[in-house]
C-alpha cells in the first residue's frame, strides 16, 4: 500500500474515532481512562500518525460501543 493511501485511510479511521468519541461526549481524557492508553495516544490514533493495532481498535469499539466495521467505512 502506498505511503499516502495508507496515510489517509489511518486519518480517516482515526476522524471517525473522534467523531463517535465527541457524540458520546467524552474527552480524549475519559475514553483514554476507560482505555487504559495514554490520551497522548489516543491523540495519535485520532489523527492518523500511528498505525494501532486490530485489538486496540477493537477495545476502543467495545468502550464507546459502535461496531468495529464503522471505523472503517
Amino acid at each position: 500500500m502506498k505511503n499516502v493511501v495508507k496515510n489517509n485511510y489511518l486519518v480517516n479511521v482515526g476522524s471517525r474515532i473522534r467523531e463517535f468519541r465527541k457524540a458520546k461526549n467524552l474527552s480524549m481524557e475519559s475514553l483514554a481512562a476507560e482505555l487504559e492508553i495514554d490520551y497522548r495516544q489516543l491523540g495519535r490514533i485520532e489523527r492518523g500518525e500511528i498505525n494501532t493495532t486490530i485489538l486496540s481498535l477493537k477495545r476502543i469499539s467495545d468502550v464507546l460501543r459502535i461496531p468495529i466495521g464503522d471505523f472503517l467505512d
